[in-house]
């Protein structure tokens, strides 16, 4: 599966980095929703992660990465929406099996941790690595139940 689109956001926190990432895909030939923000004032990210969620549960983009300090609190906040499977990385190998294990959707990661080199690899390895399904459906499948309230383990 090719992806095509990508909806990006991030904070003050990793608006440097945002723009990087948004080059990197372009330079990909990957079309960018960019939903801010724009400036390094500081605001606050469960909006912004809130808005690449919608655009990937409306069908607009089908990944979206999100950037602030560490990554962990936008994906605290980006796994509250239904259907959202997203995954804070800091390394190449995690970012790589989130995809091909967890079928996640947002990759979050944190210019506070990772440099521009390492967040492109980042980058790379999430939107090159596609679901494996199998046995990894049904654990993502057991997922999809807690989300829902039912039985998370049987």
């Amino acid at each position: 599966m090719k992806i095509n689109k990508i909806t990006v956001g991030c904070d003050h926190a990793g608006y440097a980095l945002k723009l990087k990432v948004i080059e990197h895909l372009k330079e990909r030939g990957i079309e960018v929703i960019d939903v801010g923000t724009d400036s390094l004032d500081s605001c606050d990210y469960p909006a912004f992660a809130s808005a690449v969620c919608k655009n990937i549960q409306n069908g607009i983009t089908e990944l979206g990465i999100l950037i602030c300090g560490t990554g962990i609190g936008m994906s605290m906040a980006a796994n509250k929406h239904r259907g959202i499977r997203a995954a804070a990385c800091s390394d190449t190998f995690s970012a790589r099996l989130t995809r091909m294990h967890n079928d996640a959707n947002v990759l979050c990661f944190g210019e506070r941790v990772v440099g521009m080199g390492l967040a492109m690899d980042l980058v790379d390895q999430f939107i090159d690595t596609e679901f494996e399904g199998g046995k990894h459906q049904r654990r993502v499948d057991m997922i999809t139940a807690i989300e829902k309230n039912e039985s998370s383990a049987e």
